[in-house]
């Protein structure tokens, strides 16, 4: 083997290791972002609330996710500034049919569609239900990442993405069951639970098109520019409109020492985590990426656990280690294999449609 070959396979192995540390940081720092998400419901003024209907539970998890999106982006603004990277923010939101767009997209299913689900699933029903529920994202990311841009779904990635299933029917069956059964009304948990591992898959996908050819830090701010964009611009402003419960005044009493608090807490975890999580996807792939950022459920698990004192349910520790151990079989590929993770286009016109 030449020094060439040598140079060329380490630096290979480097990637891999890489990606796949990026990704574990993102599971621990996802892990404890449910604790300030979980804790802001027993604040004021989410803690007085009467909510007797789901129009309240609605309004008051789009206030926090949408305050949540602020905080993170706040703190992504921090980080590209340490970074020194504010002309690469500012020459890429202009290239909005090239790179923006895909961001903005992002956005969508992973703001009002995936974390408003989180929230809805946390108000509903609880933590460790609502980090559990979403494990089953990276079926949603890997299948999506091999339809529209050709990432390999080898056998061992299929076999943990069943895993990923059987473990996610483990979490949300009993608690369905009961729902049929009792009609209690926290189906919207449930549904919320659903819409997160949705949106994030969905938002897995589009953001590792556009992180071919962008810087991950910059991506991500973008990222969350769209996401605050949606919240402000499009719907606190239809809540206005439409909604049955006041948003405006639910959004000023929030304004106080402890909600804020939990708020900036959220807004750190979340966004260091966000930037793990696109940092992995183009050193070990979306699928693999969001397969190790799984591990999250189990880190979210102790962590709620400690913070509360109250042990979680046996269906959700069962569900998160059959999910957990999916993820491993995906971690456990060949280096062969993860070294070529994309089909190549074949012609002139597929590189030319290619981002």
């Amino acid at each position: 083997m030449s020094l060439v070959d040598i140079a060329r396979t380490k630096h290979k192995e480097k990637t891999v290791r890489l990606g796949f540390m990026w990704a574990l940081w993102a599971a621990i720092l996802w892990g404890a972002w449910y604790v300030p998400g979980s804790a802001i419901w027993y604040e004021f003024p989410f803690v007085s609330m009467p909510f007797h209907t789901n129009s309240e539970y609605v309004t008051a998890a789009a206030v926090i996710a949408g305050l949540n999106a602020i905080a993170v982006l706040l703190f992504m603004f921090v980080w590209t500034g340490v970074l020194g990277k504010w002309k690469d923010y500012g020459r890429t939101i202009v290239q909005f049919k090239k790179v923006t767009k895909w961001y903005f997209a992002a956005a969508i299913f992973g703001g009002p569609m995936a974390i408003f689900g989180s929230f809805l699933a946390i108000g509903f029903i609880g933590g460790v239900f609502a980090a559990v529920a979403a494990l089953m994202y990276p079926i949603v990311g890997s299948i999506l990442a091999y339809k529209w841009y050709g990432e390999k779904i080898t056998r061992r990635a299929a076999i943990g993405i069943a895993m990923i299933i059987i473990g996610g029917i483990v979490v949300f069956a009993p608690g369905i069951l009961g729902e049929l059964k009792d009609s209690s009304g926290s189906w919207l948990g449930y549904l919320g639970g659903l819409m997160a591992a949705i949106g994030w898959g969905i938002e897995g996908a589009i953001a590792g098109r556009a992180l071919d050819v962008t810087d991950p830090d910059i991506g991500l701010t973008l990222r969350f520019t769209g996401e605050v964009f949606w919240w402000v611009a499009v719907i606190f402003p239809l809540f206005i409109l439409f909604g049955d419960v006041p948003i405006v005044p639910m959004i000023a009493k929030t304004m106080t020492l402890l909600p804020i608090t939990w708020l900036l807490l959220a807004g750190i975890t979340f966004g260091f985590c966000y930037v793990s999580w696109y940092k992995s996807f183009p050193l070990i792939g979306v699928g693999r990426g969001q397969a190790i950022g799984d591990l999250y459920g189990i880190f979210a698990i102790i962590f709620i656990s400690i913070f509360t004192l109250t042990p979680p349910e046996w269906n959700f520790v069962l569900g998160a280690l059959v999910v957990i151990i999916g993820g491993f079989v995906m971690f456990t590929e060949k280096r062969d294999v993860l070294e070529v993770i994309r089909t190549v286009p074949s012609d002139k016109k597929e590189k030319e449609e290619a981002i």
